[in-house]
């Protein structure tokens, strides 16, 4: 059994999540349709920070996220996104994003604990709960290493930093 979560957190926490139907691909639209639900729930959970649009999206190299429709659609909410992958250096890509938090530990600690489900709503669940339980300091440090990657990027002019 397999299935997909997209999640959303700023420095706080988790802001949105959604899990992927199986057999459901993400494509264009369904990539616009998670968008339109992130920004609702952004205006809930978020309202300072979607009164005055001070917030950012970071897209990876999807071709969903980075579809020109996507970004139509975007555009007009008058808010920062930002497509780390679009420089010709995916080293650099790479560098910037592992200062992102890690969803993969949520996944290692959901094996961990339980190796069998009986169906794909029990590994939502605990993928939820465990996610949780991610504490709002390790989502600040996780911004804060994305800041300092970014910010030696730059000072490099774009060039491969360690």
């Amino acid at each position: 059994m397999k299935t997909m979560l997209t999640n959303f957190f700023d420095s706080q926490g988790e802001v949105h999540e959604e899990f992927v139907s199986e057999g459901k691909t993400v494509n264009v639209e369904f990539y616009k349709g998670v968008m339109y639900r992130l920004l609702k729930h952004i205006q809930r959970v978020r309202p300072a920070a979607f009164c005055c649009r001070d917030f950012f999206l970071l897209h990876d190299n999807a071709p969903a996220h980075k579809a020109a429709s996507v970004c139509q659609f975007l555009t007009p909410k008058t808010f920062t996104a930002l497509y780390h992958n679009n420089c010709d250096n995916p080293a650099l890509s790479r560098f910037i994003s592992a200062g992102l938090f890690s969803v993969p530990q949520v996944e290692n600690e959901v094996k961990r604990t339980r190796l069998h489900f009986a169906d794909v709503a029990e590994i939502q669940e605990a993928v939820t709960n465990e996610l949780k339980k991610v504490q709002k300091e390790e989502f600040s440090a996780a911004f804060q290493k994305l800041y300092d990657r970014a910010k030696a990027c730059i000072y490099a002019n774009g060039a491969y930093v360690e």
